[in-house]
């Protein structure tokens, strides 16, 4: 399912949801962070997702980034907590999700590389590395924010 980013955009359609979900700054030994190619709009990001009923926001995370990465991993900390109410997901099945997204800081404690059917490609990379990836702007924004050191706060 395709879906497109809207960050501040008038034209942008209205949300008509509202879901809890995470993302993952996983950094290994070596200070390099893992990124994946999204399968849905081609741009890097960070691996994370929807929270399942049933699951905690730190459960969430750490699935994810399994399911995305082929990575186990320990969460040490949060980078921010991001709720953009002007940042919203275009779905083709119509739904248009409002941002609401904590995002974690963690180590891999484990696992093997591995793409999945939501990525095309799953790498590590030197922090100076980044600035030159196709990322959408709020990915971006985790990703700098973790560069600068600002977490934890609230965005």
């Amino acid at each position: 399912m395709a879906r497109r980013d809207y960050e501040d955009d008038p034209d942008a359609p209205k949300a008509n949801s509202l879901i809890p979900g995470a993302s993952v700054v996983v950094v290994d030994d070596t200070g390099r962070i893992l990124l994946q190619r999204r399968a849905d709009n081609g741009m890097w990001a960070l691996p994370g997702g929807a929270m399942n009923i049933g699951e905690s926001l730190p459960d969430c995370a750490i699935r994810e980034t399994r399911e995305e990465t082929g990575y186990d991993v320990e969460l040490t900390g949060i980078v921010g907590t991001y709720t953009n109410p002007g940042h919203v997901f275009a779905y083709d099945d119509g739904e248009v999700r409002q941002e609401f997204s904590v995002c974690f800081l963690a180590r891999p404690t484990g696992g093997v590389l591995a793409v999945s059917d939501e990525s095309t490609d799953v790498r590590w990379f030197d922090p100076g590395e980044v600035d030159d990836l196709p990322m959408v702007s709020s990915i971006r924004k985790r990703v700098n924010d973790w560069c600068s050191g600002i977490g934890p706060a609230l965005r």
